[in-house]
This record gives structure tokens, sequence and C-alpha cells, in this order.
């Protein structure tokens, strides 16, 4: 299942991406909206994380093409945020929080150029937005794992950017972490920001997004999430590993979210 979007964020045009030859994504055909919290959600190994380096130019294509508002990505990077899985990052590197955050100014001002007082005022605000300005000249190796989390969010909010890719930034932090992660993320889509994150835990998918992207190598379904967040799409997309149907079903009634077979 896929939907049509007349002004998309992002397109997806039969994309294939492989590993040695290998593909682990499929001839992926679809279209993400603007302004949306859009949730990239399936089994380990369906090729979540490979999505969203596609599409950043991270990762060779073999075959197809990648459209970031209806151009080259290279035309619009500026206007392009990635935070990365935290445990790709090498944490012991020595710099503080807030020249973390400075990074994210580098898309406006360039490798070489020259952090002014407004670039460190922004960065201050945005670690404030994220409960880290305290913590603004403590050593990245010295916080703990929700703390860097959110350290690179602000790095991502200082980009001020209108597209942003996340690889799960929910994963292995605190209750306290991930509510103000999801209200800064609600907050960039009020603003007509449009976030998509690669997302592991499906029970709170369905409380999260309001698009969701079933994917396992290939897309099983692209749509607003009660078009989607189905017994039967969800059974497609995870196979026998599915064993939260009855948890889903409640989660589907308590959003109000019809069964595939009424509508």
């Amino acid at each position: 299942m896929k939907v049509e979007i007349l002004n998309p964020a992002v397109e997806f045009h039969d994309t294939t991406v492989s590993y040695d030859r290998k593909p682990v994504l499929w001839n992926i055909d679809m279209t993400l909206p603007q302004g949306s919290l859009i949730g990239i959600i399936g089994p380990n190994g369906a090729g979540k994380s490979t999505l969203i380096k596609a599409a950043m130019g991270l990762l060779p294509l073999a075959s197809g093409y990648v459209k970031i508002f209806d151009g080259d990505l290279d035309e619009h990077r500026k206007r392009v945020s990635y935070v990365p899985q935290r445990e790709s990052v090498d944490w012991d590197f020595p710099t503080s929080a807030i020249d973390i955050v400075l990074m994210g100014r580098y898309a406006h001002i360039g490798l070489l150029g020259r952090i002014s007082k407004k670039d460190r005022s922004l960065a201050m605000d945005c670690l404030e937005q994220v409960g880290m300005q305290a913590f603004a000249k403590r050593q990245i190796s010295q916080l703990s794992g929700g703390q860097q989390q959110r350290v690179f969010l602000a790095r991502a909010l200082a980009q001020q950017a209108d597209l942003y890719f996340m690889d799960e930034p929910f994963a292995g932090v605190d209750a306290s972490t991930e509510s103000a992660i999801l209200n800064i993320l609600r907050n960039l889509t009020q603003e007509g920001k449009t976030v998509i994150v690669v997302h592991h835990d499906l029970q709170s998918a369905a409380e999260f997004f309001d698009w969701i992207v079933l994917l396992n190598m290939r897309l099983i379904a692209s749509a607003p999430i009660e078009n989607v967040f189905t017994q039967n799409l969800l059974q497609e997309t995870y196979g026998g590993k599915l064993t939260l149907l009855s948890e889903i079903s409640e989660l589907i009634k308590k959003r109000n979210i019809p069964s595939r077979e009424n509508y």
C-alpha cells in the first residue's frame, strides 16, 4: 500500500540498495509528506537504517533514485539534518556538549567558517530546549546515554533544517528523555518541518507517529497510521515474529483506528 503525495518531502523511486551485491532493500517506491512525524518500523534486518542512509547519500544506490523536496540532495543539503544511532558515535572524542551542538551550524557557515556570538546563543537555546543547558561545558564522554541523545538532538535543532532523519532516537533512553524528545519532534512538525524516524518499538509507534512506513526489505505500506496500522499489514511485515497482536489490537482501539475489515 502506498499513498500519492502532491507535495512530498522525500521521494523514493524504484530504489534498491545492496551490500556486497546482496540487495537489502528492494525497489522502494514511495513519497513521504511534508510536515509529518513519520515512523519507519519493521523487524530487525528490515533495512530501516539503510533506507534513511540511502536518502542522505551515505550509501550508494544499486538502482533507482531519491529526491528531496523535488530535487537532488545536494540542492537542499542545508535543509536536511541527520541524527545517527548513538551506538555509531565515538563518545570518547574529547569535546564538550556545546561544541557538539555548534557542529549543527556548519551547514550554514561552512567547516572553516567562524562561530559567531549569534551561533553560540542559538546553540545554548537548543541545549535549553532539550534540558541540557547546565551541561554545556561537560565532556560528552561524561554524559549518560539519554543525555548524549539529547545533545545530538540539540545539534540537529541548531541546524534549523526543514527535514530531519533520525535513526532510533528513542533507543536506550529513560522515560523523561523519551517524553522530551517526542515533544520536540511534535513541535517541529507543528512548525511545518518533516521528521522521519527509524523506530524499533511497535507498541509506542502507535502513539508517536501520524504516518507509518512498514518495511521488511521491501515496502509493505506507507500511509497515515489509520490506514496501515492494522493486524493484517503488521502480520505481513513481521510474519511469524509478531507476537504482540493482542496488545496492538488494544492500541488500535484506543486510537480509534478501524480494523482493515471496516474500510
